[in-house]
Parts: structure tokens; sequence; C-alpha cells
């Protein structure tokens, strides 16, 4: 049985143990409460919820999802408002992660700031994937489970960040697999395509998957685009291949993830590579 097949089984039986007939009164989640964690459960159909004030979504069946974003608050309060109107107020203790820090000096400025030039484009690209990050598809794909779009070595972990000749660099918010180029890239779990685009200045050849309710699939610097946008795609379908484009110093996949703006850690969502 392939590595798709297994995480396919082990996620729908994970499903099973929480994800059923929820009764009045009752909320019932799985995830990790850490920094770069994402939490995704069901209540009672018709129930309210909203996280530190602000309403989260619920679908029609009662699933909702919601995450944290590498340096969250270490307490959030959820507000559950039932059908039959009792009110819940839990506060939500999130862990604190240490994350590993890199120093790198004498670099060309090249390497560490990108030329004037470049700028506009940049800015440009950026809308682009923040508008696909912004749709609101009321759809709750994620409930398929998550797996690795690819095997191979982890090369790079969500968190980390790199000092270039002094300066701080955005944190990386992802998580690197290399393999060689060429190499299938499988959707991690069930959605929609709403970005397909084959040359960004960063990432390269570059595809988002929405998986419902503002939570999305990044995966940057392929070789080759499989699915295009608006296209609903299943998890362990062929989506993409691994390559080497945008800034990179050699062929790998980076896997981001995000739920609205909180950078969430996709390797908290799989098993421990194969």
């Amino acid at each position: 049985m392939t590595m798709w097949r297994w995480a396919k089984l082990i996620g729908l039986i994970g499903l099973l143990l929480w994800i059923g007939w929820v009764g009045a009164g009752e909320l019932n989640w799985q995830g990790q409460m850490t920094q770069g964690g994402l939490i995704i459960g069901r209540v009672a159909p018709g129930t309210r919820l909203e996280l530190d004030g602000q309403p989260l979504p619920v679908a029609p069946d009662g699933a909702f999802v919601f995450g944290f974003g590498r340096d969250a608050p270490l307490q959030a309060r959820l507000s559950t408002l039932f059908p039959d109107g009792l009110r819940q107020d839990r506060m939500l203790a999130i862990a604190q992660r240490q994350y590993p820090i890199q120093r790198l000096d004498g670099l060309p400025p090249d390497k560490v700031t990108p030329p004037p030039l470049l700028l506009d484009r940049i800015r440009r690209e950026n809308a682009w994937v923040d508008e696909a990050r912004r749709r609101d598809i009321p759809q709750p794909y994620f409930l398929s489970g998550f797996a690795w779009p690819v095997a191979g070595r982890i090369s790079g972990v969500y968190g980390s960040q790199r000092i270039l000749n002094g300066e701080p660099r955005q944190p990386h918010y992802g998580v690197d697999i290399a393999a060689p180029v060429g190499t299938p890239v499988r959707a991690p779990a069930d959605g929609i395509v709403t970005l397909a685009e084959p040359d960004l200045y960063y990432t390269g050849v570059t595809l988002i998957i929405d998986h419902g309710y503002r939570l999305s699939s990044t995966l940057m610097h392929l070789s080759r685009l499989h699915a295009k946008v608006g296209q609903q795609v299943r998890k362990g379908e062929v989506v993409a291949a691994v390559g080497a484009s945008g800034r990179v110093t050699g062929p790998h996949l980076d896997w981001r993830m995000n739920w609205r703006e909180a950078r969430i850690d996709p390797a908290l969502l799989v098993p421990p590579m194969p």
C-alpha cells in the first residue's frame, strides 16, 4: 500500500474517532494547541463560535477550523453559543515554541535585498497570493485529513529564521522537503485550486489549494503544474512536480499553510515522514 493510501486510511480512522453525531452542549476537536497549530472540530449544527471575539464560521454539519500563528499569544478565548441557548467561554492555553536561528554573514547584497527595480513586481505578485488566500469557500474540504505532498528529506522547518549580514529576515513559515526535480507533488488534502502561477519572483512555479473556510496550502518552487485555477482536487491527486524555481539553492518543495492571516505549521498535521 502506498504512503498516500496509508495516510488516507489513517486519517479516515482518526476522523471517525471524533467526527460523528455531536449532541447539544458538546464541542469536539483534534489538533495541537500550540503556536503554529491547527484545530479541526465539530459542534451541533446551529452552534455559533467566536475566537477572541471574532466569529468562526461553522459548516451546516457543524464542522469548524481555526489555527494559531508562529508567534500567537499564549491564551485565546473560545466562546460557544449552543442551539439551546447555553453559552460557554473557554480559555485555551497555547504552548510556546522555540525556533532555530541561523546567522549568515558576508553574503552579496543582492542575496539579502532584492534589486529596487523588482519591487513593483514583488508587490504585484504578493497581491495575487493574498487575493487567493482571502477566498472564502464555505466547504469543509479539510475534513479529508492531510498527508505529505511528497516524500523526501526534511531540509527546512517551520518557524526557523535567518539573520543575513546582521539583518533579521522573515521567518520560514513552511516545511521544505528535498526531492529530485520532476518528483510528483500530490494534494495534501481535498480542495479547490485558487492560484496556479508559472513564475513568481520568490516562489517560482506556485500552486495554492484552498481547503475551505480560508484554510489553504501553498506549494512552491515547482517545475510543472498539473492543476489549474478552479479545479477541485482530491487528497493524494498529483497536482504538480518538484522543481528549483524562484529563489532557491536546490530542488525541493516548500509546503506552507495559512488559516486566515495565521501561518500554520504543516508538519503538525501529518504523521512522521516515511
